[in-house]
């Protein structure tokens, strides 16, 4: 996970890295939702590793900050670069259970590069009036290279999926560049997580380098 504060707080934060490997010289949905007890208000966000003491939160476990910032990258086989075959990206994060109650839930991230993202939005009460908190995601319009080279954000997309879930959480899609864009509206007192596994579109050929961006995750609540 990266940092993301627990209680008290009006947004929580994490970010993701992005890495590509381009150039000449170089050799596929679902998620999951569960309500938890009303109390004092908090937010909680884990993209990739992150931090549960004391246990998985269904039994007591409590979340904390983790300075992680996890990876995902490819390197696009010469023979293949600008094809329109998207590559499937490998991530650093090792997360496959849920910290929810410790249940597989991704897959093996060094095989399928998914990354977890999960958490909760919880508030006293369970009535009607500030019952969403969002989780958005915000990224710059491109990824660059030392060269000062260029790839566009929205040459990036993912699938999401959970073993045992037939219907996504967080919807597939692709980074808008540039901006903010809505993933998920979080009903209050409500766990969420899904398992993203993102890809490069491979639509162009581009300059040899190593392309880098940053996704800054971010679950807001009123």
């Amino acid at each position: 996970m990266k940092p993301s504060p627990f209680q008290l707080s009006r947004a929580a934060r994490a970010l993701f890295g992005l890495a590509l490997s381009c150039g000449v010289w170089l050799p596929s949905a679902y998620g999951f939702t569960v309500g938890i007890t009303a109390g004092q208000r908090a937010l909680f966000l884990q993209v990739g590793v992150g931090t549960m003491s004391g246990g998985f939160f269904n039994n007591g476990g409590t979340p904390g900050d983790n300075p992680t910032v996890n990876t995902a990258s490819v390197t696009v086989p010469v023979a293949q670069l600008g094809s329109g075959a998207p590559q499937l990206m490998t991530t650093d994060s090792t997360v496959t259970a849920s910290p929810w109650e410790g249940a597989a839930f991704c897959n093996s991230p060094a095989t399928t590069g998914q990354v977890y993202v999960g958490g909760f939005f919880r508030r006293p009460g369970q009535g009607a009036g500030g019952n969403e908190a969002i989780l958005s995601v915000t990224t710059p319009a491109a990824l660059t290279s030392v060269n000062g080279d260029t790839i566009p954000f929205s040459r990036i997309a993912w699938t999401s999926s959970g073993i045992g879930d037939a219907t996504a959480t967080i919807p597939p899609g692709t980074f808008v560049g540039g901006g903010t864009q809505t993933l998920l509206p979080v009903s209050r007192n409500t766990w969420f997580e899904s398992c993203l596994a993102f890809s490069y579109l491979n639509t162009e050929i581009v300059p040899a380098g190593t392309f880098t961006g940053r996704a800054t995750f971010t679950l807001t609540a009123p």
